[in-house]
């Protein structure tokens, strides 16, 4: 166009062609060549299709037991005794400290932790065995292990334990010390459990769960 014919144009027409004569030679070289952008940024590229190769994973989470650092040394000095969360509630009752027994006449004195029969049950605390004996006069297939630890001055007690300790025995936290016995025959239709008694200095039998807290992690 002749440079007196442009001077005539309007201003916003002379934009519109400015823009057109800029911009007209990249358009035809991507219509020549659309994948020419994308060559351009082959690193960008390489990174899309590394995430179309291996899209991210979900995240698992866990749930773990951290017991309670009493004597102030670092390390934990309560454990879960069977690695699963209290008992809720079912057709005879529920398995929190001081939920109601024998319709409101007396509180629950432990905490009763989820179990499978058979399994494992582990020590709550480090300490010595000092009592085995039974969770009721008329079942002797229902025991407890009593561990005494002298230097923190508690006593923990694990219900329905068919033990593989003896009185006497040195125990160390988490330690295996028995089989979680089954409480079918006397109470059909209940969980099993363990059921934990932790009493501090002086006789208090206090809240097991308050020293034994689950915390969500990333799972290995």
């Amino acid at each position: 166009m002749h440079f007196q014919a442009l001077k005539k144009l309007p201003p916003q027409a002379r934009i519109a062609l400015g823009l057109t004569v800029l911009f007209a030679p990249m358009a035809g070289l991507a219509m020549e060549n659309p994948h020419a952008n994308r060559s351009a940024r082959p690193a960008v590229q390489t990174l899309l299709n590394r995430l179309d190769e291996a899209p991210p994973q979900p995240v698992r989470m866990e749930t773990v037991w951290k017991g309670s650092d009493v004597d102030g040394d670092g390390a934990p000095d309560f454990a879960n005794p069977t690695g699963a969360a209290p008992r809720e509630h079912d057709d005879f009752g529920d398995g929190a400290f001081g939920a109601r027994r024998d319709g409101g006449s007396r509180k629950h004195e432990g905490v009763d932790y989820v179990a499978v029969a058979g399994q494992a049950a582990k020590a709550p605390m480090s300490g010595y065995v000092t009592k085995i004996g039974y969770a009721y006069a008329d079942a002797p297939d229902l025991r407890f292990v009593e561990i005494t630890n002298p230097a923190l001055g508690y006593v923990a007690r694990a219900f329905y334990v068919d033990p593989d300790v003896e009185v006497g025995q040195t125990i160390r936290l988490g330690q295996v010390i028995g089989k979680v016995a089954s409480l079918q025959k006397h109470y059909p239709g209940i969980t099993d459990h363990v059921h934990l008694e932790v009493i501090k200095p002086g006789g208090r039998r206090i809240n097991a769960a308050a020293l034994i807290q689950p915390k969500l992690v990333v799972a290995a």
